[in-house]
């Protein structure tokens, strides 16, 4: 092969805006089928080579820098993909999970712990495939079969909530498969856990996915379920990345006076490594019950003018490339669009997109 894992791995950190070329891997042919380990050309969504597990979220040198919860929450794979080419008309999967809690009472095991496949049309539109219902930690399963004939690129989403041990994409021998490398300048993303994918019914309908596909950029997820606090041991790691775009969606974890202490120093920590990347601060989206709970009204408005005097002041000390999205129609007006008030739905995680996507494109 042409380049190692770590090696692919690494140019997520830094370089250009392309993938770069890829040597033939050679599969593992087992019960008919040829096998191709996703570690030898690279996870799209992989920040960091130097990893303790293959599919952490943040490098080893974070254990015992960041809180306890965030290291472990950065054991889950949000975020990644793999891609590749291929003329196969069936589509397999074995991978190996790090938990055996596969789902949570509000969060099916599709979105938790599932695999989720997309296809690019001939119009170069991402549609959706196929998907993995996982019923044990370790699996062989079809992603999809029947497939219209013909060569293709495909983009296989890693699960949400759990970690993996091991992934293979399995396709007939007499296909053709050519592996497609991890794309620099990424977007990357840090929030709490909708941002890190709770509620999405599958991993490819987290919003920062959808805005992946939509913008055809890839996409870092460091959102941490209960954990998007901006932190200082965070920003430091985000600093470390080549990002095209910071975005910030940490309010629907912290008070305001959380958000007055610490959007500052974050901006600041981010502008100082990184000159001239955009920086996003993104409201918190507004309880789809706060129209008759007061008290959601009144964080709300509280975390929100909290953030909105720290755009402010930072505007006014002259850092550029600063902008504000506000929250109060992230999930859209009718409350139909989260689980339980908070946690988007797919509707409310398509939503959001919307609300996202017309303010990235110009910043890429």
């Amino acid at each position: 092969m042409a380049f190692s894992a770590a090696a692919l791995a690494a140019a997520g950190v830094s370089g250009g805006g392309r993938a770069e070329e890829v040597g033939a891997v050679k599969p593992k042919v087992e019960d008919g089928m040829a096998w191709y380990d996703v570690r030898e050309w690279g996870v799209e969504g992989r920040g960091w080579s130097d990893t303790e597990r293959y599919f952490d979220r943040f490098p080893r040198k974070a254990k015992g820098v960041v809180r306890d919860s965030v290291w472990s929450l950065s054991r889950h794979s949000a975020g990644m993909c793999s891609r590749f080419e291929t003329d196969a008309t069936a589509i397999w999967a074995r991978y190996e999970l790090l938990s055996k809690s596969l789902a949570m009472p509000h969060m099916p095991a599709t979105g938790v712990s599932g695999l989720d496949l997309y296809a690019r049309d001939k119009q170069g539109r991402w549609r959706w495939l196929g998907f993995v219902s996982p019923t044990a930690a370790k699996l062989k399963v079809r992603l999809a079969e029947g497939i219209e004939p013909g060569r293709r690129e495909y983009l296989l989403y890693l699960p949400l909530y759990n970690g993996v041990e091991s992934l293979e994409i399995g396709v007939a021998p007499q296909a053709s498969f050519k592996p497609l490398p991890p794309r620099t300048r990424p977007i990357v993303f840090y929030g709490t856990s909708i941002t890190h994918g709770g509620c999405a019914s599958r991993p490819g309908m987290a919003y920062p996915a959808i805005v992946g596909r939509r913008l055809d950029r890839p996409v870092i997820n460091l959102g941490f379920s209960g954990n998007g606090t901006m932190d200082p041991e965070v920003g430091a790691l985000m600093a470390e990345l080549d990002a095209a775009v910071y975005v910030i969606d940490c309010l629907p974890n912290m008070g305001a006076d959380a958000v007055a202490k610490r959007t500052e120093p974050l901006v600041r920590q981010l502008r100082a490594a990184r000159p001239k990347t955009p920086i996003v601060l993104v409201e918190d989206r507004t309880f789809t019950n706060a129209s008759l709970i007061p008290g959601h009204r009144q964080h709300h408005a509280a975390s929100r003018a909290a953030l909105r005097a720290a755009y402010e002041r930072l505007k006014a000390a002259g850092v550029e490339g600063l902008t504000y999205v506000e929250g109060e129609h992230l999930l859209g007006d009718d409350g139909e669009a989260a689980v339980d008030a908070s946690h988007p739905t797919d509707l409310g995680m398509f939503r959001m997109a919307d609300a996202l996507e017309p303010i990235l494109r110009p910043l890429l």
